[in-house]
Parts: C-alpha cells; structure tokens; sequence
C-alpha cells in the first residue's frame, strides 16, 4: 500500500490540534471529550518512551558494542573463607589506640619499607614521591622528607645490597635509586618481550637478585579493576640478575600478582595473587609452587616477613556481598565494568586488615578497624606496626603491647 506523506504528517500532529469531530468519530464516543487531559497521555508516553526504552535501547546496543569480556574464574577462587584462615587472637578496634604520622604530607604510601641503620622509614606516594620518615618515640615527633620524585607512581621498596633503594614503580618499571636519590636507573620494564603494565611488590635476596610481581601486563595501575573483573590471569613473578641483567619470568598466569616476600632461609618466596584469596610458596631452587595459605577472608596486598618468624599479610578489604556475586557471575561482572567506565563504582570495597600468619601460613592475629579499608601494608618495626593504605595522607602506627590482639571466643 502507498502512503501519502500527509497521512503520515497528520498522524504526527500534537493531540490538541485534532478537531473535536475527527477525534468524536474516531472514539465513536456520544459525548464530546476533555482535550485538555489529552495531553497529559501524550507526554506520559513520550516520557516513558524517552526514559525507559531509548535507555534500554542504548544499553543494549552499548553491552553488544563494549569489548570487554569477562569469564568465569577457578572454581577455587570461588571458595569461602576458610576456617583455617581465621585467627584466635583479634583487635576490631586498632584505631582506638592508633598514631597517625606524616599526617596530609604522605600521599597514599602504598608501601614501607624501615632502614634500620639510618632509622628510616621509605615510602611510595601517589604523586610520585618515595618520602623518607624518621622513625621516633613520639608519631608527632617524625619527620618527613621529599626524597626522589619517580614520575611515576612507587610501590613496592626493598634495599639492594650496595645501599641503593629498589623501586617497583607501577608506571615506569623495576627502578634502582643510588648516590642517596640523586641517580635512577631503569633495571627492566619488559619481560619475555611483553611490558609490565604493573610492577607491583619486590625483594631482594642475599645473592643481590631482584624478585618482584607485575600484577598485570594487560591493564595499568589506573585500569586495576578490570583486571579483578576479567578473570583472566595477565600476572607474573619474575625475577632480575643485576650481574646477568637478565630479567626471567618464574611464574605466569597469576590472578593480579601482588605482594612478595622471601623466607628466612632464602629457599622460597612466598606471593600473594589478590583475585583468587591466596598467598602461594615458589621454591627457587625446585622451580615449583605449593599453596601457602587460601581462602584469605579479604584480598591479599602486600606480605611482609618481620625476622622474627612470622608474615604479616595486609588484606586490602573483607569479602563483601556484592564482591561475592560479581565473582560468580561474568554478566554482573561486564555491567560494573561497563559503569566503571563511566565513574561509576557499584562494587563496596570495606573492612580491611593485617592478619599475622607463622611460617606455615597458620594464622595468629588479626588487626582491623570496621569499616577502614584500602590497607595496603604491615610492616612490625620493633613493637610497633606500621599500616600503608591507598586512601589516607599518613601512615599508622600501632603499639602491639598496648593494643594487643585478644581471644575473641
């Protein structure tokens, strides 16, 4: 059938322009209608028109067109937190008894590291700084220091043999700083031919080898929480030779490689991988991983060994609801993902922690402040603990023997 476009443009016409007769015929109604109400159905379809199906409309057409594709992750990622991972002695209150030092002149300090001979402490800040703090009696009493400005963003800090300070700048790569800050040196930004997208946490064994985590070759540091999302595996542990200059990759196809740490013995190293809850054993020598500790009742950071048998785990935020969920389900995990490109952040990040683990991974202690979250590192400097976090402008420190962890059963 041929329309003519008349026909068309009368159809178009607003409501109040029909005629009372036309509309009276096509009602077949006895009594002429209020035209006045006729309006208000026509805009309520258009409203509902414009603010349901034109969005639906556009989100459907914005998921087919979106490239990011999540799978399904390990079954044993999925575990609950285990029974074996809870500790007997706990303080949910350590803010009760907390210092806070270097209060709005640190910058996020992701992590710390302590110098004992100088009595330093060297940490990494947002803006690119590693700061140096005076470790005192009295938090009000530290003084904090511009050291070396990376330009990029410093995490990870461990001490090389020859007094230089090994940076893990998640932007630049693995950094060497000597001559006390005023030489940086790129060690290496690539391994395998892939660059790190994320150098994450390192350590340095007696035998002056570099062994350290790019959490994830795919996403950068601004980009972390599509890595979380994807459930693909882009980390790796690698290691670098200062005499060889050969960097190797020991371990790949982790879930967000995080922190690393190395044993008392110089055996194995012990690394965290956030995603799957997990702190797994590399034994150097042997080449080969075994589980440390699983099923982590939040997501492991940075582990530190304190020489004096025991680990000390930051577990950046507890397990929520919607982190459950997201976990399970691929389709809610490309939705948040899709609304995180947008500044949208619809996943709850709470309740972290330091838990304290012996050299078998059993743990001991928890230390914890509802709802404080983003912690990011524990560092045991004599009687104190020390905190990094990703959110706050200080650092905080916790006197063990004043503020001890206590049976909660």
């Amino acid at each position: 059938m041929k329309h003519d476009l008349s026909t068309f443009s009368s159809v178009l016409e607003p409501v109040q322009d029909f005629k009372c007769s036309q509309f009276y015929s096509i009602t077949n109604k006895k009594t002429k209608p209020n035209l006045s109400t006729m309006p208000v159905v026509f805009f309520s379809t258009r409203f509902l028109f414009f603010s349901i199906v034109v969005p639906l409309l556009i989100s459907i057409v914005l998921y087919r067109l979106d490239s990011f594709d999540p799978v399904h992750f390990p079954a044993d990622s999925l575990i609950p937190s285990a029974a074996t991972s809870t500790p007997p002695l706990i303080n949910d209150r350590f803010l009760t008894g907390a210092e806070f030092i270097g209060v709005g002149l640190l910058n996020n300090p992701e992590d710390i590291a302590y110098h004992k001979e100088s009595n330093l402490i060297y940490t990494g800040c947002v803006d690119g700084w590693v700061k140096r703090v005076s470790v005192q009696d009295s938090a009000n009493d530290s003084v904090v220091e511009d050291w070396v400005n990376t330009g990029g963003r410093p995490l990870g800090i461990a001490f090389g043999l020859h007094g230089e300070v090994i940076v893990a700048d998640a932007i630049k790569g693995l950094l060497n700083i000597s001559d006390d800050g005023k030489k940086t040196e790129l060690l290496t930004d690539e391994a395998e031919g892939v660059k790190f997208k994320l150098t994450d946490a390192v350590v340095v064994a007696d035998n002056g080898v570099l062994y350290f985590t790019d959490a994830s070759y795919k996403y950068n540091i601004h980009q972390f929480i599509f890595d979380f999302l994807e459930g693909k595996p882009h980390g790796r542990l690698i290691s670098f030779d200062p005499t060889t200059r050969v960097t190797r990759v020991l371990v790949r196809d982790l879930y967000f490689a995080n922190g690393v740490s190395l044993s008392p013995d110089q055996t194995h190293l012990v690394f965290c991988e956030s995603v799957m809850r997990r702190c797994s054993k590399y034994y150097i020598r042997e080449d080969r991983v075994e589980v440390f500790i699983q099923g982590l009742p939040g997501y492991p950071d940075n582990i530190r060994y304190d020489g004096d048998g025991h680990y000390w785990i930051a577990l950046i935020s507890e397990v929520t609801r919607p982190w459950k969920l997201a976990m399970k389900y691929p389709l809610l995990r490309k939705l948040i993902a899709m609304a995180a490109k947008y500044g949208v952040e619809l996943l709850s990040i709470k309740n972290a922690s330091v838990l304290q683990v012996d050299l078998d991974g059993n743990p001991i202690a928890s230390y914890q402040d509802h709802p404080f979250s983003h912690i990011t590192t524990g560092v045991k400097i004599g009687n104190h603990l020390y905190f990094g976090n990703l959110l706050q402008s200080y650092i905080i420190r916790l006197d063990l023997l004043k503020y001890p962890a206590q049976n909660k059963i």
